[in-house]
């Protein structure tokens, strides 16, 4: 099972949220305030981060974006606010969900699984939705190249950080260069059924990664826009 990192200000969700954790065979490690669960995370990553927005010290979205300048484990973030600007605010830093309190806890324990599914972790095979016809095999696209089973991702050799989202979003583009994806298609590839999504947060999506290649690559130009349809993948 896995090793995930809760860091959350709230006594009583930590302790909920661990148990419920902890009874479905995970390890969890607890921390009441951001900068300490931010040093934690960076000194041993684990597989999965959970964290609350509003926390002492500096909050869940600092620590996210700080948390994404070396590290692409998957991370939920966990809200009180009801404001869809924040949600928007945790998907464009690379969040991987987003839940509302209060929630059930076992709905968490399914966004977990399914995040961690995504990620490969637990020894489980990726959903169907998202794995595509490939499967779990290696995707070579002219200068990409794609492993799934390791989460690797290489432009012309050089490794390119992506999240879970990012590199699921990417493997469905890269499967069928020329054919255009829809977002909702890009939806399914990314997302397990019961989280829900609207354009702008893949747009988002597709906005990060290509920074992240034109970090390694200025010309970088593989995932092209068709307006008002979708995305499809460029062989470069």
């Amino acid at each position: 099972m896995a090793k995930i990192t809760l860091v959350d200000d709230d006594e009583n969700i930590v302790t909920s949220v661990s148990l419920a954790l902890e009874s479905h065979g995970h390890t969890v490690k607890a921390y009441y305030d951001g900068a300490a669960g931010l040093a934690a995370l960076e000194n041993e990553p684990p597989d999965l981060a959970i964290l609350d927005v509003k926390m002492p010290r500096m909050d869940g979205m600092e620590v996210l974006r700080r948390l994404r300048r070396t590290s692409d484990m998957p991370v939920i973030i966990l809200t009180s606010k009801d404001e869809e600007i924040d949600e928007i605010l945790g998907f464009n830093l690379g969040a991987d969900d987003y839940m509302h309190k209060p929630f059930s806890q076992r709905l968490l324990i399914e966004r977990v699984k399914a995040v961690l599914r995504r990620a490969g972790v637990e020894g489980e095979e990726p959903a169907p939705a998202a794995i595509g016809a490939e499967g779990s095999r290696a995707i070579k696209r002219g200068k990409l190249t794609l492993d799934p089973a390791r989460h690797d991702c290489l432009w012309e050799g050089k490794p390119v950080k992506l999240t879970v989202t990012e590199f699921l979003l990417l493997q469905s583009l890269a499967q069928r260069p020329g054919f255009v994806k829809s977002r909702d298609n890009l939806m399914d590839a990314a997302y397990d059924d019961q989280v829900y999504v609207d354009d702008r947060t893949i747009d988002s999506h597709i906005k990060r990664m290509r920074k992240k290649f034109r970090d390694v690559d200025p010309e970088f130009d593989a995932i092209e826009t068709l307006y008002g349809v979708g995305y499809r993948y460029r062989e470069t």
